[in-house]
């Protein structure tokens, strides 16, 4: 409340001020014609408002905390990474602040600052719209989304506070990367504070080349959806290590003898997807961690500080151009309506106008069609009738040439 309250003392007093200063020329006009004082107040007034919402806007950004979005295929080991990440913040001082996005998981290993299941009853938005685990996942995370304004404001008044926000997402991860509740929570983030989203790869099942081609695919799609720096965590490396994957990435040859050993069907379209993503692989940071044992946590925290930074130079400026383009086809929407009503009213001449909803011309449009129906029948009915007839005067004309006159 306080901070809310500071915000709009410093709006009200910036606005009295630029008004305030705008504001001496018209009082010198004022003795000359009204109607052009009003106007350069008016003008005056609208431009102080678009100077607030600028800086409004300016200001609103914060550089602090960061977001890390953890995304990966089910069994990866997202849930698992993230308690280590949350451990690692507590062992090296970082600020950090969890939140909980898996409805339906039954306990986690770490505690959640923001979760879900505090707002959305999982099993009750299942038995309630008659749905099945996926679904129930996707509708609660749809009505947790609705209300994503006030988290955002609780992570603002903590942001002075925190380092980095820790974000744990379902397990089934179409649901989140590709749903309208995923776009919404992830666009609010980003637009509010640097946002990095996290592919975590389990790197013993991405030893065959078919398999690490899927993750790629996926974690390129992923980057293409939410413009936003990605980040490869090359998970479980104390099961398998991920030195192949990295020499996948970087030496095209080496990728394409591998391919080569495998003789299935999908070998051929491999090959040529590999051509593909060599130039995505090129701007992509990519590390190596454990969940299990903690290794590569200080190089991930590199990574991502970097992908932050990335965030500042080039995706903010993105995010910003594709804001301003919205807000400008918005204006241009609003002015098309006011224009419309403008003409309307000087039309009308300030008499009482019936809007026209469509539905009398509906109604006699079905009208007309019922006529045209009972006109096709009695039509109908009336063929009917004279073969009938016929048939009866063909009976008649029978009967009679049987009776001789």
């Amino acid at each position: 409340m306080d901070i809310d309250s500071d915000f709009q003392k410093m709006n009200i007093a910036s606005h009295q001020q630029q008004v305030g200063g705008a504001s001496s020329v018209p009082m010198e006009a004022e003795e000359d014609d009204p109607s052009v004082v009003k106007g350069k107040e008016a003008e005056d007034l609208h431009g102080s408002m678009e100077k607030l919402n600028i800086e409004e806007s300016s200001t609103s950004f914060k550089k602090k905390p960061v977001i890390i979005i953890v995304v990966g295929m089910a069994g990866s080991g997202k849930t698992t990474f993230l308690h280590r990440l949350v451990a690692h913040t507590h062992q090296s001082g970082i600020r950090g602040y969890v939140m909980n996005l898996d409805p339906a998981v039954l306990t986690l290993p770490f505690g959640a600052n923001i979760d879900i299941r505090d707002t959305v009853k999982y099993k009750e938005v299942m038995k309630q719209f008659n749905l099945g685990p996926n679904g129930g996942i996707l509708t609660s995370l749809n009505l947790f989304a609705t209300k994503f304004d006030e988290v955002i404001n609780v992570i603002e008044k903590r942001a002075d506070q925190l380092d980095y926000v820790l974000v744990d997402t379902p397990g089934q991860i179409e649901i989140f990367t590709w749903s309208a509740s995923g776009a919404i929570i992830t666009e609010a983030f980003a637009s509010t504070f640097p946002t990095v989203v996290t592919y975590v790869v389990d790197t013993p099942r991405s030893a065959s080349p078919v398999t690490f081609m899927s993750n790629m695919l996926y974690a390129c799609s992923i980057l293409y959806k939410t413009r936003l720096p990605l980040v490869l965590a090359f998970n479980k490396i104390d099961v398998a290590q991920h030195e192949f994957a990295l020499e996948w990435m970087q030496d095209f040859e080496a990728f394409q003898a591998a391919v080569s050993e495998d003789h299935s069907y999908t070998s051929t379209l491999t090959e040529s997807l590999s051509l593909v993503l060599d130039e995505f692989y090129k701007n992509l940071r990519s590390v190596g961690v454990s969940a299990i044992s903690g290794a590569g946590m200080d190089a991930f925290f590199k990574a991502i500080e970097a992908s932050a930074e990335e965030y500042m130079a080039t995706y903010k400026a993105d995010l910003d151009k594709r804001r301003a383009e919205k807000e400008r086809l918005e204006e241009e929407h609003r002015r098309e309506n006011m224009e419309k009503l403008r003409k309307d009213m000087e039309q009308s001449r300030g008499e009482n106008v019936v809007l026209s909803t469509g539905l009398k011309d509906n109604g006699e449009r079905s009208k007309a069609m019922m006529d045209e129906d009972e006109d096709e029948e009695l039509d109908e009915d009336e063929e009917i009738i004279t073969e009938d007839e016929d048939v009866i005067d063909e009976d008649e004309d029978d009967e009679d040439s049987k009776f001789p006159f």
